[in-house]
């Protein structure tokens, strides 16, 4: 699993739990670094904040639904923005989900773990 964000304090937060969850994590710092690791290594899911510097998350989301061995991967978008709209945008671009920070760990991980049997079901 891809996670990133620019925060080092939310991303070893969000591999800590993710990885006593059984998860293996991958980290990225920025929307370009995460683009490429997300090409590179074609994570089950990814995990990304929206304001991220380099791509913001709605950027590096419109990449990844671009690309044929990643246009299935579902995507959790995470932003400290509070407005309809964002999550609209986040939604519009490909997200699978949009989590608003601070977040409830136990909530992500459901959200996370239900996009994961979705994908395993197909459509």
């Amino acid at each position: 699993m891809l996670i990133a964000d620019d925060d080092d304090d939310i991303l070893q937060l969000l591999a800590f739990r993710l990885e006593r969850a059984g998860y293996e994590i991958v980290q990225a710092r920025n929307g370009k670094q995460a683009l490429s690791l997300a090409l590179e290594l074609l994570p089950a899911l990814a995990v990304l904040d929206v304001m991220m510097p380099e791509l913001d998350g709605y950027e590096v989301t419109r990449e990844l639904r671009t690309n044929e061995a990643t246009s299935s991967m579902p995507i959790i978008l995470l932003t400290a923005r509070a407005q309809t709209q964002d999550a609209a945008r986040g939604l519009a671009v490909g997200a699978d989900d949009y989590v608003k920070k601070p977040f409830d760990a136990r909530d992500l991980r459901e959200r996370i773990e239900r996009l994961l049997r979705l994908r395993l079901v197909g459509p």
